[in-house]
């Protein structure tokens, strides 16, 4: 008889003949390697979902401590807007007569009413979830690059806030332009940070980009009557 040398070792084979070269068993050697690295790949996942909740949570901080929001939305600063946000005139029936102003919180749109049922369309950002409001107001002040302090109640949740910021300041979150609101502590202001517009994250203010609240700064008095809805 002649052997011929192939270089193999034969394997044993176990009940029915089958071989550790058999297809079954290579089956079960890839699914016994396979486990760890799942194993491996969840708790790398795990570990990457914290370390992103962590920095979302640092950069949110930071944010809130300027006054400011999170940075979200495609605005582009060169005028290119990509949202729904941007200044127009639109078809508007309203029971206001011309020259009231018209916040609708939901939309996160602010509405100059025009006549012949058409109004001028800016968008806005609005109060965070426990800090919306409705209610009509007048314009009782106008302010060109405002100085800002945080009132107390803001002070008191987060202690460590700028105490005062001066206009022009370019961390300052009342951006260029702001109009108060009666008695209250709230404004329609600017933002030097626009992507915040179209928000829910201010203390209840209300928040355009700077060229939207010049433009509507110069086309309303002191006087004028604000219905939050």
């Amino acid at each position: 008889m002649t052997i011929r040398a192939t270089g193999l070792t034969q394997l044993p084979s176990y009940g029915g003949g089958r071989s550790l070269a058999s297809p079954t068993y290579r089956q079960m050697d890839r699914l016994v390697l396979t486990r760890p690295v799942v194993a491996v790949a969840a708790i790398a996942a795990l570990l990457g979902s914290a370390s992103l909740v962590q920095a979302q949570s640092d950069n949110e901080r930071q944010e809130l401590l300027r006054g400011g929001a999170t940075k979200k939305g495609i605005y582009n600063i060169l005028g290119f807007d990509g949202t729904d946000f941007g200044r127009t005139t639109v078809r508007y029936e309203s029971k206001y007569p011309p020259g009231t102003i018209v916040i609708d919180t939901a939309e996160r749109k602010l509405y100059l009413i025009q006549g012949n049922g058409s109004a001028l369309r800016y968008g806005i950002g609005v109060g965070r979830v426990g800090f919306q409001w409705k209610g009509t107001h007048k314009i009782s002040a106008k302010k060109e690059f405002p100085d800002w302090t945080p009132p107390p109640e803001m002070i008191a949740r987060q202690r460590d806030v700028p105490r005062h910021m001066k206009g022009g300041d370019p961390d300052n979150p009342l951006g260029t332009r702001a109009m108060y609101l009666g008695s209250t502590l709230y404004r329609i202001h600017g933002s030097n940070d626009p992507d915040t517009v179209g928000e829910a994250s201010s203390s209840g203010c209300f928040r355009m980009r700077n060229e939207d609240v010049a433009d509507l700064y110069k086309r309303v008095p002191v006087g004028t009557t604000v219905v939050v809805k």
